[in-house]
């Protein structure tokens, strides 16, 4: 019997690394005009043109109930115990579906052990700590010690993300304590971050430059303060190249390779595109706050 991990697409893990570690994901969709775009495409490109041209603002779905049993239940008849890492539960109702899913899948399996953990954000902040626990798993750690692996690690990441406008975030609900920036947006520019489980602002500033920089020089402190890096990634929505000049510039204060990732519909269609983010894990803990 071993521990396996399973997580949802907003957590954009790469390819490679599900594959590698066997992480099971759950996909979120996205609807707009009629049409529905699969979070966990590989070309995200069709829903931002259409995003582009269109007046109507998307809607995202969770996971479906049976989706997330199938995950599960795939798992447990294999003889396996489950852990799941999801999309803050102040953010989406996928981590509800988990707990429905899970409860639906011992009434079939009483004997089997399913834990589902909040995972407090989404993106790569989700996914480091998804990623924490499927290596916890695939090292042959019991599934107590998979779940603080993920626990641990939520405790040690930081996401900051500068949006080209809150105009997304006011509209799709999703603003949490960036709400009082409203009405501001001409005068500032926000920096954003996750706190318990929703957004925040981490500070404010006049340009995108002048942003970027905040981000970097709070990685840099950071890794000098918190033990050092343990990882970090680059998010873009929908604007590589503003993308790639920030992994370079993270690179640099990293002193070593920051990769690049971008964002799908069911979290892009929420801040909107052009914006770029630095998400990172530390080797110790790390004090969160707006």
């Amino acid at each position: 019997m071993a521990v396996k991990v399973i997580t949802d697409s907003t957590s954009y893990v790469p390819r490679e690394l599900r594959a590698e570690l066997d992480l099971g994901v759950a996909g979120l969709s996205s609807l707009l005009d009629g049409v529905v775009y699969p979070d966990d495409a590989e070309d995200y490109e069709p829903f931002y043109s259409a995003l582009a041209a269109s007046s109507a603002m998307p809607t995202t779905s969770q996971p479906a109930v049976q989706d997330m049993v199938d995950l599960m239940d795939e798992r447990v008849a294999a003889g396996h115990e489950v852990a799941g890492v999801f999309i803050s539960e102040k953010m989406s109702g996928t981590y509800s579906t988990a707990l429905l899913a899970r409860d639906m899948v011992l009434e079939r399996h009483p004997d089997a052990r399913i834990e589902v953990v909040d995972g407090k954000s989404n993106s790569m902040e989700l996914g480091f700590a998804a990623l924490a626990a499927a290596r916890a798993a695939a090292a042959g750690q019991a599934l107590s010690d998979v779940v603080a692996a993920a626990h641990t690690t939520i405790e040690r990441t930081r996401f900051l993300f500068v949006p080209e406008t809150l105009e997304y975030l006011r509209r799709g609900g999703r603003i949490g304590g960036a709400s009082a920036l409203i009405g501001s947006l001409l005068q500032i520019k926000p920096i954003l971050t996750v706190v318990d489980g929703q957004t925040d602002v981490f500070g404010k500033v006049r340009t995108k430059p002048k942003a970027i920089q905040t981000i970097l020089d709070a990685f840099a402190r950071d890794i000098a303060e918190k033990g050092g890096l343990a990882d970090a990634i680059v998010h873009h929505i929908h604007d590589e190249d503003a993308g790639r000049a920030l992994a370079v510039r993270a690179s640099e204060v990293a002193g070593r390779n920051v990769g690049i990732c971008p964002i799908g519909p069911a979290i892009g269609a929420h801040v909107g595109p052009g914006a770029v983010a630095l998400v990172y894990h530390t080797n110790e803990p790390m004090r969160k706050s707006g």
